[in-house]
């Protein structure tokens, strides 16, 4: 059966706090992907600087050095059905990724979970890579792969995303990640989910289990993380000391058992 939230508004939003110690180059993934009214500043040393948009609801910012200050804020409708999957959008995610080497555990993936249908097999793998992975922070890295996550069995949301994508395409499921807005995720940040194609639509996964998915809101998608990083440096030299995200959807929390097929707008 297929679940597709209320079309409601939610409140989703951040504060970043950069200190830049050499004048920098920043692309900001932050911005809700359909947002219904939305704002965006950023500040430094007192004055506005300018965030160029660029395709994919990207913000572009040049900072001067000193302490850099990013506030977004949006309401977004959730609920509404996304549009068909695409032949490139299938192609794209049947490929080998930087966090996503697929192709190195294709064996293991088909040995382990090889022996069902499509629907079923993605509810295998997101079972259980919730059930053999332990969640804990600051267990990862920035280099860290999926493989290096199955031999490791710790991570965080990224981790978990990562090794259910890869274990997907490498049995020939078209698998995708999405940068979200999380309402009910404890504590607050912006999370990482998977979506598979399955049937020609883009049915969406959350093996941490940590918030209920029709109330995701989609910030940015990706082959992995390389590609919805919330910040990444072109050039010069920044820090991020200071993260703060909300997430408000209109409400009680929906109940969400993670079995089911749900999308993400």
């Amino acid at each position: 059966m297929d679940n597709v939230a209320p079309v409601n508004l939610s409140q989703v939003g951040c504060t970043l706090g950069f200190e830049v110690s050499e004048p920098a180059e920043i692309v900001l993934q932050i911005a809700a992907a359909v947002p219904e009214t939305e704002t965006l500043t950023v500040g430094s040393a007192g004055r506005e600087i300018e965030a160029t948009e660029l395709p994919g609801r990207q913000h572009l910012v040049h900072a001067p050095r000193g302490s850099l200050t990013v506030t977004y804020s949006a309401t977004t409708r959730v609920g509404e059905q996304p549009p068909p999957v695409t032949p490139i959008e299938r192609v794209i995610a049947l490929r080998p990724s930087r966090y996503c080497p697929s192709d190195k555990i294709a064996g293991y993936a088909a040995r382990q979970f090889g022996a069902y249908d499509p629907v079923t097999t993605v509810r295998h793998i997101t079972a259980w890579v919730h059930d053999n992975l332990t969640y804990e922070p600051g267990s990862s890295g920035p280099t860290t792969d999926a493989i290096d996550t199955l031999v490791d069995g710790r991570g965080v949301c990224r981790d978990y995303a990562h090794l259910v994508a890869t274990l997907c395409r490498a049995l020939d499921i078209p698998a995708r990640v999405a940068a979200v807005y999380a309402p009910g995720l404890s504590p607050m940040d912006f999370h990482l989910v998977v979506e598979t194609e399955l049937d020609g639509i883009w049915r969406v996964w959350d093996a941490t289990r940590l918030a209920p998915r029709p109330t995701l809101i989609r910030i940015a998608t990706g082959r992995d993380a390389a590609d919805t990083a919330l910040a990444t440096t072109i050039a010069g030299q920044l820090t991020m000391p200071e993260l703060f995200i909300t997430a408000v959807a209109p409400g009680d929390l929906p109940y969400d058992d993670h079995t089911g097929l749900l999308t993400l707008p």
